[in-house]
């Protein structure tokens, strides 16, 4: 539908930009000073002027169609600019009082927390942050649905990452064969790959409900292990290790599970699988958010490594 720019009250954009940031008619009235019922007058206008429902309810909030994602990169980028040229808006973190909301595993949270946390409460006092769980199969979901403000994590398909969905790498995990010290694989020198194989393994699924990734390697190679369960947090993965005969593929920074370390030993796998990669996820909405963006740069700057 050919919209005249000259017909477009461009107070409406301004409408348009809180609703896909807030995700929510309620905090966009609020963020703009405005009462709700003129916030859902203003967003009528915007359906009528350009021919779209723009945003549909989702949950406790609204989700955008289609066409507001199109719309929402070059719309968001000029509102950005055209904000910067008059008043020069800048984030600042010692004195913002916001929330930034972030999702990942047990282990992204045990490697990324502490440090966020203590560099928070040096530069950002006054900014809370809070986590949800990553069972990776969301990930695009929870940032569609504005329930995140990012996500760290692994992708399971990059060539079906959403357009809408930006990402930048962090670093590259690595992963060892951990087993209790004292099991009888622990005086070997190398594990063979039929020894492994066979061995009882517990392994995670953050899903609770989907196939390790290192058995779908090992599927795509003919092969299969004795997997004898899955649990849904690593540090339950590394806790069974360190009571059982049971051994596991498991990120091999211990950094993070220092408790167990001198309680458990690894070796090299006899079959490595690809290299898996923590990203940055966040929504294309948000690439001009100062907040945001200070967010995301903050989070680069701390933990991306130059594997």
């Amino acid at each position: 539908m050919f919209v005249s720019f000259r017909a477009l009250d461009l107070n409406l954009l301004k409408v348009f930009e809180a609703l896909m940031t807030e995700g929510s008619v309620t905090r966009a009235a609020s963020a703009l000073t405005m009462t709700q019922p003129a916030v859902s007058n203003a967003l009528a206008r915007l359906r009528d002027a350009l021919g779209d429902p723009l945003f549909v309810r989702s949950g406790t909030g609204i989700r955008p169609t289609q066409r507001a994602v199109v719309l929402w990169e070059p719309i968001g980028e000029a509102l950005e600019s055209v904000r910067g040229a008059l008043d020069e808006q800048v984030f600042d973190p010692a004195r913002a009082q916001t929330e930034f909301s972030l999702s990942m595993s047990d282990y992204v949270s045990s490697l990324v927390m502490p440090d966020l946390l203590g560099h928070l409460g040096k530069v950002a006092p006054k900014a809370r942050v809070h986590t949800v769980p990553n069972t990776i199969l969301e990930i695009a979901d929870q940032l569609e649905d504005n329930r995140v403000d990012c996500v760290m994590s692994v992708y399971v398909n990059e060539a079906q990452q959403p357009a809408a969905i930006r990402s930048r790498s962090l670093w590259t995990v690595d992963y060892a064969c951990f087993m209790r010290r004292g099991h009888p694989l622990a005086g070997m020198k190398r594990l063979s790959t039929r020894t492994f194989l066979n061995a009882g393994h517990v392994d995670v699924s953050l899903a609770g409900k989907t196939m390790p990734s290192y058995d779908l390697f090992l599927a795509s190679r003919g092969l299969s292990r004795n997997l004898v369960a899955t649990v849904n947090h690593y540090s339950a993965a590394y806790e069974v290790v360190r009571q059982s005969d049971l051994i596991a593929v498991l990120p091999s920074d211990l950094r993070s599970q220092s408790r167990h370390a001198p309680l458990l030993h690894a070796m090299p796998l006899p079959l490595q699988a690809p290299p898996r990669i923590v990203s940055l996820f966040w929504h294309q909405r948000n690439d001009t958010v100062p907040a945001q963006r200070w967010l995301r740069e903050t989070l680069v700057e701390m933990f991306a490594r130059s594997d």
